[in-house]
């Protein structure tokens, strides 16, 4: 078929493919980043990335300290947490991770899988005087090195082969000596969460910090939406304290 868009409407939308790459670098970049950082990694003219970068000021989803460095804009940011404020699944996941961290006197995640990462939906921080973690909603973590992601990924990847597919020709990272970087060691874990109904991070993904998931199945009977972990620090919470207690977070879901 004939592509009849004219071309003034073919260098539009190349423009606003170019806006979003800058946006996205600035996403990156919280220290801000300069516009020859910027051109450079985006293998632009430093004219080209002005005016994208004009086009992002002018609208509040950018903004200059003053010394030559860009970031991203208050305006952006709000309609961001707008937004995520605003999910379904983040209304009604809320009050359960806050009854958790309650109870435990921990961090507890809400998270979903995307490719080879589990992404943070929500998160709720123990009362005054717990240990707070730095982790941050919309933040990423590999899935093979968290329970939340293993716990996904025992529903989404069943069999041997689908699991080799999934991984690829990538490595697995490793971040501690507890991390699985095998994948029939990670195969068999899989096959371990199936059978347990809930999925464990012993040291896998930081060290001193241990972690017990379940799913959560907020819009389906049968297939979870994502899956809510209490995270403890180790030298408080031992993981076996939290394995005890799977089947009380169960219950907190159930009732929320």
């Amino acid at each position: 078929m004939t592509d009849t868009t004219p071309a003034d409407k073919q260098e539009k939308v190349v423009g606003a493919e170019r806006v979003l790459a800058v946006l996205v670098l600035l996403a990156e970049q919280p220290d801000g980043v300069s516009l020859d950082d910027l051109a450079t990694q985006l293998v632009s003219p430093k004219s080209t990335v002005h005016r994208a970068l004009t086009t992002l000021r002018r609208v509040g989803f950018a903004t200059t300290t003053g010394h030559g460095h860009y970031l991203l804009g208050d305006e952006y940011l709000r309609l961001a947490f707008q937004h995520q404020e605003a999910r379904p699944d983040h209304l009604r996941v809320r009050p359960i991770l806050t009854e958790l961290a309650s109870r435990f006197g921990e961090t507890a995640h809400y998270a979903v899988l995307d490719g080879r990462s589990v992404v943070y939906r929500s998160k709720a921080d123990p009362p005054r005087g717990g240990v707070r973690l730095t982790s941050a909603i919309g933040g990423r973590n590999p899935a093979h090195l968290t329970a939340v992601g293993k716990l996904l990924l025992a529903h989404q990847v069943t069999t041997r082969e689908q699991l080799f597919r999934w991984v690829g020709a990538a490595p697995l990272e490793g971040r501690t000596p507890h991390s699985i970087t095998d994948p029939l060691r990670l195969h068999e874990a899989l096959e371990e969460v199936r059978d347990l109904g809930y999925a464990t991070d012993d040291q896998e993904n930081e060290v001193g910090i241990n972690c017990v998931a379940v799913a959560a199945y907020l819009n389906s009977p049968t297939r979870p939406s994502g899956a809510v972990s209490v995270s403890g620090v180790v030298f408080r919470t031992p993981l076996s304290g939290l394995i005890a207690r799977v089947d009380e977070i169960k219950q907190v879901i159930a009732g929320g």
